[in-house]
């Protein structure tokens, strides 16, 4: 396969160890580097370590964010990654350096075959050559650190909202740590080398720490590298506030405040809405006699039932009715017990899992935890069999890390026939010479080097401690064989809007704030390159070599067949261009602060901008303000475009979410073959073709970001963190995924942002830790009941230090030819994930009242074959009954129906916007946003103190809202506050420093004041920014405004114009069940 932009010199070379990460005071930090001294070549010793410690990629949970008055900076070590150094027998335990106490990123974990790096079509699936030489094989895991470091703060008041700066100019934050601290420096080192003998060995390195050990889930300790992709111990969301400094030795977040309610004992994960209990390993289903998996006899199904009178008539109670029940307490899931699957936890629940063999379900989830052996077995239950997959997901802070094994230069023992990779349920045979592939049954030779005899349990004598065989989920490192080219460096490249439209809204000031305090964030060392261009009817390079005394603007004027000058001037190394790059982004907003062109050449910018990138690939970041309207890809307003509501009858309205013609797409299929990925930030007060735009980030593995209206005031600390979160956030490049099945089930189609080039793998320019794929399944044969069938995805990358990875993820789950153990072991959240997915797929294509129609009627059919085949014959028929594991999928789809993509009021930006919102988002944030989470926050002080800081959910029912009360209500993206005309003086003082409500203007910022009430907003508010990883919009409604009709049009159970409230809703589905009965 040819490659793109061939050879380049000088790259650190693939293969080198993951980077270790210490505690952070303030940002992000992924991918530094940490000395390790290893032994020489010495006989095995006869207690080595357990499997050998490496420290990986990123250690980090969801992101805890501070007020963003202010950005602090961080100053990164600028040292490249050290070399790997080849597997060794060490001499006695590994000694490893104590890490540094403030470091920058920890790299990400490889993982499975891209385009770019596919030694051949077929090469990704190529099993190598088996050598005769010896196979020597490392891994290394180490415990990770979550701890949180609190900046010093003085001051009586705390802002919660942006920066102040004029329009046309940018303001840096402070430095952080302050200056005059005494706070360690930075360190750098060699990671230390995964080590494990090569050879067959009988003899386990080390007993593994019991799960729920003293050593499970621990801090650290010193020597100790820190592991792969794990909870960070700081927040993404950071500013400390400039005007307005805290009272002396507060926080605004990390730090607890007297008298307030702590953290869960989790701060990772989300609130729980559970919708069954599960502590310790999960029960077996009510009724079930036995094992999971096998067929049931037992007593029937549990189920939810309601009495509903023949005419329709409710008499439901509407306390009884089923609701998301809050629980904060932490599960502990083994993926595994008793050679039997365990059912996962739900996604949106707190959860701690061991991997067991299993992968965990943060990567990935099937909708039904039991495959049907049949597809008329499927049919009839009418739900759907597909994976999510979440390749490089954040662990929970107290889970083991992934182990990173090397092979060696032979690489992982794959399957000769499908290509599978090793892993725990392949299946040694002939005292270990041969093994059954668990994907396809082909027998196969073990490589001689990595034979080893069979115990009385016909497992390997050494599958404990040999990571592949014993764990769901592992990386291995890639060999050349994964490489048609160097890997590729980190580089970003940022493209800013300075049209009149951008300038006068203040979106190029912001954006320049925004790129000024990230600068610090990006991983330091000669492979980070970055590059800044700007546009408007014209496209402006600037040469940021160091030896000029300024940077130097270099105009295209041609925005039809456009071009790069000096390329190698406009794209170069972070540490060479700092100070002229920080010299511009200060300069950019005066510069054209007179700027009267209205026009906007997009197309060609970005066009200009891939062709300066197109040798490395890489991150283009665009800051877009006005409609394209100028050069290559340009676009103007299409019908309807100015319209507030677009009527569900409109004839052919479902088009203009389509985009205006493929000129955008072909760019975009062209950039993910140079492996350029495109986050496209939409900073606009205007209607911009999100629709038409949307499609360069959605082809190259990108996102969208959308700021509508725009407001300089709240804005620009958004845009800042979600500019931060996007370059710091666990993430690769030049990846490529594929996921194979066992014999009888294959893959029918991939869902996501990606391009796809072959049929079988799916094309990531970049893939991060927020990255979510759909992958519906189809039966291609029957299965056999009782046996098991085996899931693997396999994502093959680099690091942003030029490491090549392969993460393999496999999980094996039993088969059945019963119905109702399909719906015992249907995944509420899954399940909801890809009617929501599959939804916003067909938003586009169909009129959208046909769209809501098929979104209940799947919701229908699951619920009448549950009803038809499951229930007992005793069962009044004036009664719904609801499957208990997804009792809550007609709420769901209420909620689904009434959000922002299937409303009948909506902006056609706004909708195109949800479109691509929800296509790559993660399970976990899925629910919270078609049912956001409410609470209310006028009564905080009542709450005990020993109460989670996030008080318990309430109902979305407008029965819920006292016009004395404030409620806080958010669903991920958007927070609202909504304030009763009647509320307390005294709290809206404590709160928001008025005693009047229509003293608070719309566009607002929550003010930390001295006082219990509002630290505990501010703590609750910091909160859901680290759990969400958003820094959310916040947004005021008042009772009689607009604004206070769209906080209402969020109740999901009340009956609105545009959909039934909850009860009727469950009446009508009860009604179309009795008609199909009948």
């Amino acid at each position: 396969m040819e490659t793109p932009g061939g050879q380049r010199p000088g790259n650190v070379r693939p293969g080198t160890n993951p980077n270790a990460i210490a505690n952070s005071m303030q940002n992000l930090e992924i991918n530094q580097q940490q000395l390790s001294n290893l032994g020489g070549s010495a006989p095995r010793p006869s207690n080595p370590p357990p499997f050998s410690r490496q420290p990986p990629p990123f250690t980090g949970g969801r992101p805890g964010p501070p007020p963003p008055s202010a950005f602090p900076r961080s100053h990164l070590p600028s040292g490249p990654p050290s070399q790997t150094m080849g597997p060794a027998r060490p001499t006695s335990s590994p000694l490893v350096a104590q890490p540094p106490p403030f470091v920058s990123r920890p790299a990400p974990p490889g993982a499975f075959p891209s385009s770019l790096a596919r030694p051949s079509a077929a090469a990704a699936a190529a099993a190598p050559p088996s050598g005769t030489g010896p196979r020597p094989m490392s891994v290394s895991s180490t415990p990770l650190t979550s701890q949180l470091s609190t900046p010093p703060q003085t001051g009586n008041m705390v802002s919660n909202g942006p920066p102040a700066f004029a329009l046309g100019a940018t303001q840096g934050g402070p430095q952080f740590p302050p200056v005059g601290s005494n706070m360690p420096k930075p360190s750098v080192g060699h990671p230390q080398s995964p080590v494990v003998p090569p050879g067959p060995s009988s003899q386990p390195l080390h007993q593994r720490p019991g799960f729920g050990s003293s050593s499970f889930g621990a801090s650290s300790s010193m020597g100790q590298p820190a592991p792969p992709f794990s909870a960070p111990a700081h927040t993404p969301f950071s500013a400390q506030s400039q005007t307005m400094p805290l009272p002396p030795g507060s926080s605004p977040f990390s730090r607890p405040v007297p008298g307030m309610p702590q953290p869960s004992s989790s701060p990772f994960g989300m609130q729980g809405w559970r919708q069954r209990p599960q502590q310790g390993a999960p029960p077996p289903f009510p009724g079930q006699q036995q094992p999971y998996g096998m067929p049931s006899g037992g007593p029937p199904l549990p189920n939810q039932s309601m009495a509903l009178g023949q005419t329709g008539q409710s008499k439901i109670d509407p306390n009884q009715i089923p609701r998301l029940t809050p629980n904060s307490t932490v599960i502990f899931h083994e993926t595994r017990q008793d050679n039997q699957a365990n059912p996962p936890p739900p996604a949106t629940s707190d959860y701690i899992v061991k991997d067991a063999g299993n992968c965990s379900p943060r990567y990935m989830r099937c909708t039904i935890n039991q495959i049907p052996c049949t597809v008329d077995l499927l049919s009839t239950s009418a739900m759907q069999l597909a994976l999510l997959v979440q390749p490089l997901a954040l662990p929970h802070p107290s889970e083991e890390p992934i182990q990173v094994v090397d092979f060696g230069e032979h690489g992982p023992v794959r399957c000769s026939r499908c290509k599978g990779y090793i892993n725990p349920f392949m299946k040694f045979i002939d005292q270990g010479r041969r093994f059954i592939c668990n994907l396809c049954g082909f027998i196969d030779e073990t490589p001689q080097d990595y034979r080893c005899n069979l115990g009385p349990d016909g497992r390997r004598r050494d599958a404990e401690e040999r990571p592949e065989l014993c764990r769901g989920t592992v990386e291995f490192i890639a060999t050349k064989e994964y490489m048609v080219r160097d890997p590729m460096p980190a580089v970003y490249f940022f493209l800013v809007d300075v049209s009149m439209h951008a300038i006068q809204t203040g979106a190029t000031a912001a954006a320049c704030s925004a790129i000024s305090q990230v600068i610090s964030d990006l991983p330091g060392g000669p492979r980070t390159m970055v590059g800044i261009a700007t546009f408007d009817s014209t496209i402006h390079f600037y040469n940021l070599k160091r030896a000029l005394q300024q940077p130097l603007m270099l105009i295209v004027p041609d925005v039809q067949d456009v071009y790069t000058p000096l390329e190698s001037d406009v794209i170069v190394q972070l540490a060479e261009c700092r100070e002229h790059l920080e010299m511009l982004l200060e300069n950019i907003p005066t510069m054209f602060q007179n700027n009267r062109i209205g026009d906007s050449a997009f197309g060609a910018a970005i066009k200009a901008s891939f062709l300066a990138m197109k040798s490395t690939g890489g991150k283009l970041l665009v800051f877009q303000s006005v409609l394209p309207s100028i050069g290559i890809g340009s676009l103007s307003a299409r019908d309807a475009e100015g319209r507030s509501s677009i009527s569900a009858g409109e004839k052919e309205a479902h088009k203009l979410l389509q985009p205006v013609d493929k000129t955008l797409k072909a760019m975009a299929i062209e950039f993910a073959e140079y492996q350029v990925c495109v986050d496209l930030f939409l900073t606009t007060q205007t209607y911009v073709d999100v629709a038409s735009l949307s499609v360069v980030p959605r082809m190259t593995g990108g996102q969208v970001y959308y700021y509508y209206p725009f407001s300089a005031l709240s804005d620009p600390a958004k845009l800042y963190n979600d500019l931060r979160w996007n370059v710091t956030r666990p993430q690769g490049f030049e990846a490529v995924m594929r996921v194979r099945c066992s014999q009888g089930i294959q893959v029918q189609e991939y869902y996501g942002n990606f391009c796809r080039r072959i049929p079988t793998d799916v094309d990531l320019p970049a893939i991060d830790c927020d990255k979510t794929l759909m992958v519906s399944l189809k039966h291609d044969d029957k299965l056999r009941e009782g046996s098991e069938c085996s899931f693997q995805c396999a994502l093959l990358y680099t690091t942003v230090y030029g490491q090549r990875r392969i993460r393999v993820s496999t999980l094996s789950l039993p088969s059945t030819n019963m119905l109702s153990n399909l719906f015992r072991s249907a995944d509420l959240d899954t399940q909801f994930a890809c009617i929501l997915k599959q939804t916003a797929i067909e938003i586009p294509l169909a009129p959208l009242a046909q769209v809501r129609e098929q979104a209940t009627n799947v919701c229908i059919s699951i619920l009448y074959s549950y009803r038809k085949f499951c229930a007992t014959a005793a069962t009044s028929s004036g009664q719904l009954i609801l499957p208990e594991a997804l009792k809550l999928l007609p709420l769901y789809t209420l909620a689904l129906l009434k959000c922002n993509g299937l409303r009948l009021d909506g902006r056609i930006d706004d909708r195109a916007f949800w479109i691509n919102y929800v296509s790559p988002l993660p399970i976990p944030f899925i629910i919270p946003l078609v049912y956001p989470r409410m609470i209310s926050i006028h009564d905080l002080n009542e709450k005990v103190s020993d109460d989670p800081i996030i008080p318990s959910p309430i109902p979305l029912s407008s029965e819920h809202v006292s016009d004395e009360g404030i409620y806080l209500l958010e669903n991920g993206d958007d927070c609202l506050i909504y304030a009763g005309s009647s509320v307390d003086k005294n709290v809206l003082q404590q709160l928001f420093g008025v005693s009047a409500i229509e003293e608070i203007p719309i566009q607002f910022i929550v003010q930390q004041y001295d006082n219990p009430l509002s630290k505990k907003l501010n703590a609750i508010l910091n909160e859901i920014r680290r759990q969400r990883s958003s820094y959310l919009r916040m947004k005021l409604c008042k009772k009689g405004d607009v604004s206070g009709t769209m906080f209402f049009s969020h109740m999901v159970e009340d009956k609105t114009p545009g959909g039934l409230s909850y009860v009727e809703y469950l009446i009508h589905i009860h009604k179309q069940i009795q008609s199909r009965m009948d």
